[in-house]
């Protein structure tokens, strides 16, 4: 699409995300929350809702969502109701969900992204509520009937509803992944989309720039990554922009993306609330959350990805890219947190994590938490590095790989056992120095009468007769004395 065209609308999107939670049992009865357990295994009665059972709330479940409530600046409500939401779901028995209406446990909150040039931007959060999953439909390939998983059904989810304030396809990421890494960080949900276990949907329109009213809404469903979610949202405006010039009008209704074309197809007219028929749960008392219970929750709530970049680009000086990378994955900034504890070179803690340590991981797929190596052993490295008692050439080279297979050996031990630390004996420098010099006269000649450009010539042979092994700068130091005496 012409970009003049293009640039005559704004984009108007906000993001709805469906969480799992992580608990053992599911929302409203003690069965098992299990993914990939055999299919309808984990049901009971109350699951499929059969006459005079009853459900109860999950404690940990509300838990759960106050912490997320807390952690997006959200207010916690204290007098929750629980409502009935009722339409066909050929995926959940009792043909109605037990969720949350006019009560939603968190409301009035926001979120802060960083964006590509630096800048920060608040999205705000309408409402955070509970409510129970579906089960699953699936369709094999080549049959004609729907098999039925009710295994999900009942399965314990926030959905988390943000303001229309996302006014492009790339805040939407930068909002997505900071809900994911959210969630990780509070220990909720594991933020797997391909699992399903982080699902959304996107409401979209488009206005003219300058108007004080919203398009008509789309809804956009099943995107099972936060890159397809980009590319939805990029179809979905310029679909819309191209009706509007073309002279049509836009329906509201809900959209399916097809990851293998990259477009949209419409689905279904949208639902109004009144087609839901919302009335208050009756098996379900008001729920109440106490000064005291609020008080434990917010207790626990670990350090959250903002509070330790903050820290990171602030107490420790780290770049803004690095706190950033070291910030995306919980247990990566919880080691390298630990990391730079122990060592006063943060900086040199960060480019190990970052570039020895992850590439290890990425080459095995292993989590932090399968690295052999405890914090307190790369700090050893980093403190023989900084005492000048081997370079980091060796030590990543040598000295790392070593440690990974023998995960208990003493730092400085090992580097002694290997013949890795250099020699730093001025003398014996100096004698090996001379040595290198008296092996090159034509170079040395060289060098004084200008190919200053030599040194790094001279410094390969010092290494080559070290082993690698000298320090390197007084070697250098020692070096340019020999060579520029007369």
């Amino acid at each position: 699409m012409d970009e003049s065209i293009k640039s005559k609308y704004q984009p108007v999107i906000g993001l709805e995300v469906h969480a799992q939670l992580l608990t053992r049992s599911k929302m409203y009865s003690s069965d098992e929350n299990e993914y990939g357990a055999l299919p309808n295994h984990n049901l009971s009665v109350i699951t499929l809702g059969h006459p005079g059972t009853l459900p109860r709330v999950n404690r940990t479940a509300v838990e759960f969502a106050m912490k997320m409530g807390l952690a997006t600046n959200c207010h916690i409500r204290r007098d929750n109701l629980f409502a009935r939401k009722n339409y066909f779901y050929p995926d959940l028995p009792k043909g109605y969900q037990i969720t949350q209406d006019k009560t939603p446990i968190c409301y009035d909150g926001h979120v802060e992204i960083r964006q590509a040039d630096g800048s920060t931007k608040q999205i705000g959060i309408t409402r955070i509520h509970m409510e129970e999953d579906a089960g699953k439909s699936m369709h094999l390939a080549g049959e004609v009937e729907t098999l039925v998983d009710l295994n999900r059904a009942g399965v314990p989810l926030i959905e988390i509803v943000s303001e229309p304030d996302i006014r492009n396809a790339d805040e939407a990421y930068g909002y997505l992944t900071e809900i994911k890494k959210l969630v990780q960080y509070l220990g909720i949900c594991d933020g797997n989309m391909e699992e399903g276990s982080l699902r959304c949907d996107a409401n979209i329109s488009v206005m003219l720039k300058g108007a004080d009213k919203f398009g008509t809404k789309v809804e956009v469903k099943n995107m099972n990554s936060f890159r397809n979610v980009q590319r939805a949202i990029e179809f979905e405006i310029e679909r819309q922009i191209a009706v509007l010039e073309a002279g049509g009008t836009l329906d509201s209704e809900t959209r399916g993306f097809d990851a293998a074309t990259g477009s949209t197809t419409g689905q279904r007219s949208k639902e109004t609330l009144n087609d839901y028929r919302y009335f208050p749960e009756p098996d379900l008392p008001p729920l109440i959350i106490s000064d005291e219970w609020l008080h434990e929750v917010r207790a626990a709530l670990p350090a959250l990805p903002q509070q330790l970049y903050a820290r990171f680009t602030g107490e420790l000086g780290l770049s803004s890219y690095d706190a950033g990378v070291l910030i995306d994955q919980k247990e990566v900034a919880q080691y390298f947190a630990t990391l730079a504890s122990l060592t006063p070179n943060a900086k040199a803690a960060a480019n190990w994590v970052m570039g020895p340590v992850k590439s290890y991981l990425n080459e095995r797929a292993l989590t932090m938490d399968e690295f052999p190596l405890d914090a307190a052993q790369i700090a050893g490295i980093i403190e023989l590095i900084d005492e000048g008692k081997i370079n980091y050439s060796v030590a990543s080279k040598q000295l790392f790989p070593y440690l990974l297979e023998h995960p208990t050996a003493n730092v400085t031990g090992a580097a002694e056992q290997l013949g890795l630390l250099q020699q730093s004996d001025a003398g014996e420098l100096e004698s090996l120095v001379q040595q290198v010099l008296d092996a090159n006269p034509a170079k040395v000649a060289e060098y004084r009468a200008g190919k200053k450009s030599l040194t790094g010539m001279f410094m390969g042979e010092l290494m080559k007769l070290t082993g690698g092994k000298a320090d390197p700068k007084m070697a250098n130091q020692l070096l340019r004395q020999k060579l520029d005496q007369a």
